[in-house]
């Protein structure tokens, strides 16, 4: 029936033990498998962009916070060393004339009121006059002879008096 180099089953003494060794031979096995698998999803997340790895905002407010604290480093050494070389003499005169912040603008103001103005008085003095004197001067020694002529006493000397 059976070939004589195989043998069907392993000869066993006790059926309890081998179903122990096989168990614990398979649990082995599932062992070794599960520690060397390799996970098939991606549970790692996303890498960090290049550009965000490295916040070059914050790098360059911290290289110009440097900037000016090293200018005003160099300010306040100076103004030592000048200090100490005064030999003790105070020096309290102010070395810069005040000046108003907004003097161009109100001095652009005044020149383009000035301007304005100079344009309002050419075209006053283009303009002719509405007005015509000799009438009213016509009109008033008509006004004149007329009161002289009503008045009882006529104005002005008379003709006794006028030599």
């Amino acid at each position: 029936m059976y070939p004589s180099n195989k043998q069907p089953l392993p000869p066993i003494k006790k059926c309890h033990q081998h179903d122990a060794w096989d168990h614990q031979r398979n649990y082995q096995l599932h062992r070794t498998r599960v520690s060397s698998a390799i996970p098939v999803v991606n549970t790692k997340g996303m890498s960090t962009p290049a550009h965000m790895q490295r916040n070059l905002k914050k790098l360059q407010l911290q290289d110009e916070r440097r900037a000016t604290i090293k200018r005003d480093n160099r300010l306040l050494a100076s103004s030592l060393a000048r200090i100490e070389d005064s030999r003790g003499l105070v020096d309290h005169k102010n070395q810069y004339q005040p000046r108003s912040l907004n003097a161009d603008k109100r001095r652009a103001e005044l020149l383009l009121v000035s301007q304005q103005n100079l344009n309002i008085y050419q075209r006053i003095i283009a303009r002719q006059s509405e007005y015509r004197q000799q009438l009213w001067m016509d009109d008033w020694v008509k006004v004149q002879q007329r009161r002289n002529n009503i008045s009882r006493y006529p104005q002005g000397p008379n003709r006794s008096q006028r030599s």
